[in-house]
């Protein structure tokens, strides 16, 4: 990037969930052109971006078609399921692609990443095996042994995902994966079950011109494979935490390019083990939203647009809750917003998702308190209080 940054860029956000949407408001407080593309209409960055567009993010037809249309200055990818070697063809033509095309190809797949970090990279991971066929998993996982983990190998916010603790449960976890599974790909990864102590997420920003910095750990907790309260900080050692950037740092160095990478961890009593890493915001890292004076999505853009980041700053133990739908619904409202937003230092986002199935994620809650304990305690309570209904 230039020492001399020219505002407003014309920003291609690929996928145009919940995270998307904070990440849109950020780019326009600075002034910045933004088009939100999702494989659906109404999603929640469209819902504040400059302009929309819906296409299938699968077809390289159509992503040439809409960048040809739009001409942006940077493609700033947001999920999974994306045609990636169109993402090079559009980086050889000079379009900056967040974080570079090579790496969110990487990314984009559980296996690319786990290979590079492991084979590559020498950093200690669960052991792991792929299968494409369900006698394949059934070998892998007695190979691997009982418990483990099943899941897609491409996927989002952790769908597809179970807990095997014995061979009969192993058929049902395959089809769960490949239910669950973006894109075309019909491979899953079975993993070591880890023991661990706690999961972390580490937001690393890698940035163009200075320094990888790093945000206090955030812990999180998991349901179905999906996240379910995040808190900050994740309250590890010291020893912890600067190992856990030291791999995080060496990862992202061997993917390159700018912006906020999550990188989560398994934190046992004797070990930091990389888990998983995305190249963009991460879920659990909504608490920021409340936590610091940078949130998570302020940091990815100044990293992707070369702007500094001289201090990041957390204000308090802080915690985010989710807010899930329990039924299927095509017309939703909320009710208790206000009972929960009664409490002090407690804050609501609700994603504006046009429709609702069970375990959809509709919504944070988000809390500050003198201690981290007390903050999970808050955003907990102020989630259960928001209901959605039909009307």
């Amino acid at each position: 990037m230039s020492d001399s940054i020219k505002l407003p860029k014309k920003l291609m956000l690929l996928g145009s969930g919940e995270l998307g949407k904070e990440f849109v408001i950020a780019a326009q407080r600075l002034g910045n052109y933004v088009i939100a593309v999702d494989r659906y209409a109404n999603a929640p960055a469209m819902q504040v971006a400059d302009c929309a567009e819906v296409i299938s993010m699968l077809s390289a037809d159509d992503l040439e078609a809409v960048v040809t249309k739009h001409q942006p200055d940077l493609i700033i990818p947001e999920i999974e399921a994306i045609r990636t070697e169109k993402l090079l063809e559009f980086e050889q033509r000079g379009i900056t692609v967040i974080p570079t095309a090579a790496a969110t190809n990487y990314t984009m797949n559980r296996d690319r990443i786990r290979e590079l970090a492991h084979k590559e990279l020498g950093i200690r991971t669960a052991k792991y095996g792929y299968a494409v066929t369900l006698e394949e998993l059934i070998a892998i996982s007695s190979e691997i042994g009982f418990p483990n983990v099943v899941k897609p190998v491409m996927s989002s916010s952790g769908k597809g995902q179970s807990v095997v603790a014995n061979k009969d449960e192993v058929e049902q976890a395959w089809n769960y994966a490949i239910a669950n599974s973006r894109g075309d790909s019909q491979k899953v990864i079975v993993e070591e079950f880890i023991n661990f102590e706690i999961e972390i997420t580490l937001l690393t920003i890698k940035q163009w011109n200075a320094p990888t910095i790093f945000c206090s750990p955030i812990g999180h907790r998991q349901e179905r494979g999906d996240y379910q309260e995040s808190w900050q900080p994740a309250g590890i050692s010291e020893d912890k935490i600067l190992q856990s950037q030291a791999i995080a740092k060496k990862v992202t160095d061997a993917l390159g390019g700018a912006g906020i990478f999550g990188v989560e961890f398994f934190i046992t009593k004797d070990e930091v083990i990389f888990s998983e890493l995305s190249p963009r915001p991460h879920d659990t890292g909504m608490v920021t939203l409340i936590s610091q004076n940078l949130n998570e999505f302020e940091l990815h853009l100044r990293a992707v647009l070369g702007l500094p980041i001289p201090h990041i700053e957390q204000f308090s133990p802080s915690a985010s809750a989710v807010i899930l739908a329990s039924e299927k619904s095509e017309s939703i409202h909320f009710i208790g917003v206000a009972e929960a937003l009664a409490e002090t230092d407690v804050d609501i986002r609700l994603f504006g998702k046009p429709s609702a199935h069970p375990y959809r994620r509709m919504g944070v809650a988000l809390a500050r308190a003198e201690n981290v304990q007390k903050a999970r305690e808050k955003a907990t309570t102020a989630a259960s209080k928001v209901k959605i209904i039909s009307s």
